[in-house]
């Protein structure tokens, strides 16, 4: 515990000092994506019973609580590794990697519960009408577990940050737009919409939606999310002992 209360406090301490600059980077996607499609092209609209606002706001917090967490800690790590090679001082003081890991990973985790926050509370400003409940809570926080551990490993093994730009290219970035965050994937070819509901943003997005959904949709979705973050968890905690 002391050498994992360790790792957190590091990340603090960052935190602290790049305060400002991580609230604003953390604001402006998010805004942007609420005046050009929620307030601007969706005005009006209607989807699945309901404003285009209140359709597209869950969606937002799905994919930004992603792309902070996976970014976050994947570049975290990368940087560590290639250029400033703290990442070798973790590996030969007497810490358990596996440790490691899970900072890392709940360090990454807390810029997107951050993310969140920041949203909510921008949406909230103008009324939004979003429901907040434990399960949104904790649909939102499994996401942003999911993609540290996700961004925990890709640091990992991408050795270069252009390989790590072409990874956020053909990963993130499609699973950004096609995984029910700004349209319901319903819409969608069969064969298209079958693999889409096999990624982990999917069942996110779905969830962060799910008033009125039935108790079992909703286990499968937290299932889902639990088994994703285990894989990848476990994934890079052994390549990390790999390496050391």
């Amino acid at each position: 515990m002391e050498a994992l209360y360790g790792i957190l406090w590091q990340e603090l301490i960052i935190f602290k000092r790049k305060f400002w600059s991580t609230t604003i980077g953390a604001m402006v996607s998010p805004t942007l994506y609420l005046i050009a499609f929620g307030w601007g092209l969706g005005s009006g609209m209607q989807v699945e019973g309901k404003s285009y606002m209140n359709f597209v706001i869950p969606g937002i917090i799905a994919m930004n609580t992603m792309v902070v967490s996976f970014s976050n800690t994947a570049n975290s790590i990368n940087i560590s590794r290639i250029y400033y090679k703290t990442f070798e001082e973790f590996m030969v003081a007497p810490l358990n990697m596996t440790v490691y890991a899970l900072g890392k990973i709940i360090a990454g985790a807390f810029y997107g519960a951050y993310s969140a926050f920041l949203i909510i509370s921008i949406v909230s400003i103008f009324g939004s009408g979003l429901t907040i409940t434990p399960y949104f809570l904790s649909i939102a926080l499994l996401n942003c577990f999911v993609f540290s551990a996700g961004g925990f490993l890709a640091g990992l093994v991408i050795n270069s940050h252009a390989d790590m730009s072409k990874f956020n290219n053909f990963v993130i970035t499609p699973m950004s737009f096609l995984c029910g965050t700004f349209f319901p994937i319903d819409k969608m070819p069969a064969g298209i919409k079958y693999f889409i509901h096999m990624l982990p943003l999917t069942h996110t997005s779905i969830a962060l939606r799910s008033v009125g959904e039935d108790m079992v949709h909703m286990l499968l979705h937290i299932a889902v999310l639990l088994l994703y973050f285990a894989v990848l968890f476990i994934a890079g905690s052994r390549y990390c002992k790999n390496v050391e």
